[in-house]
């Protein structure tokens, strides 16, 4: 089997077994061509069904010169993964990274703005312009729903259905879920949408969308950026702010109030736990708490 035959394959089980997006199935085959071309650049044939372990660490130990640990370990991920399909058609047994570890990464939480900080920042929206309302909505939605800035900006009128007390939000892979939208939330947004949106000259296939710039099309990300870098510059909030430390805080406030991790994994979104235990930090105040309020051992004899 050839590699580019391999390739398309895997993409195509990627796209309609796994359900992931374009920019994922682009970044699993950019590694896999890393693989492949680090072969050939040996002037060695080996076709994909072929490559041996010692091959790999090989390969590993080219790349770790240039790319730091976690570039280096979503490699042998989506490596992993490639080979663990072709095991799944039946061409190969084993998988050659079975026994490849990869490099542990220290992981860096984002900054979590506290709920004044959030305050003071949507104090400084200019609401004497025509994107105020529309900013506030955009905070407010970012903070009030944990929502990814690729699924904000996705975000259509179709999808609110206040009335039901939820929003139907498009996230990785298109996978949808729905998420429950607070009063104050539903407020703002409503208030933009009678007001400031209709003043848009709105551009026909832009209609449903939700979040727009004043040339009546979608707001960018790049835009979100923009909005939010100078909210907090104007905030004085030294912290680095981005539109992912809105969904940070979210679900940090929500561990603090008392939701439990599986909730908060379903808001998010998060395929795995795992991945909501990164996101979510727990103080040791937090800690001493619930071990004070719920181990039998605790209470007073």
């Amino acid at each position: 089997m050839k590699w580019e035959t391999a390739i398309n394959s895997f993409k195509s089980y990627l796209k309609i077994e796994r359900g992931l997006s374009d920019n994922s199935i682009v970044s699993y085959e950019k590694d896999i061509l890393k693989l492949s071309n680090f072969i050939l650049s040996k002037n060695n044939s080996v076709s994909p069904l072929k490559v041996s372990p010692d091959l790999i660490k090989e390969f590993i130990y080219s790349i770790s010169k240039s790319i730091s640990s976690s570039s280096q370990s979503r490699i042998i991920s989506g490596l992993r993964s490639f080979f663990e399909y072709l095991i799944f058609e039946k061409y190969i047994s084993n998988n050659p990274l079975s026994l490849i570890e990869s490099p542990r990464i220290s992981r860096k939480l984002p900054d979590t703005l506290t709920i004044q900080e959030i305050n003071t920042l949507i104090s400084n929206i200019d609401f004497n312009s025509s994107e105020g309302e529309r900013n506030l909505a955009i905070i407010e939605t970012l903070y009030g729903c944990g929502l990814r800035v690729s699924e904000l900006i996705s975000l259509n009128i179709s999808d609110l259905f206040f009335s039901e007390g939820f929003i139907k939000v498009t996230g990785k892979g298109n996978k949808q879920r729905l998420v429950p939208i607070n009063t104050l939330t539903k407020r703002v947004i409503k208030h933009y949408i009678e007001n400031s949106r209709r003043n848009i000259k709105i551009i026909e296939q832009f209609k449903d969308i939700l979040f727009l710039n004043r040339r009546g099309k979608s707001i960018t990300r790049a835009m979100i950026f923009t909005i939010i870098k100078k909210l907090s510059k104007q905030a004085n909030i030294k912290k680095n702010i981005s539109p992912h430390t809105f969904r940070h805080s979210f679900a940090t406030h929500l561990l603090e109030n008392g939701a439990d991790l599986k909730t908060i994994q379903q808001l998010l979104g998060h395929q795995s736990i795992t991945t909501t235990e990164i996101y979510t930090h727990i103080d040791n105040k937090m800690l001493i708490k619930a071990m004070n309020e719920f181990h039998p051992r605790s209470k007073t004899i």
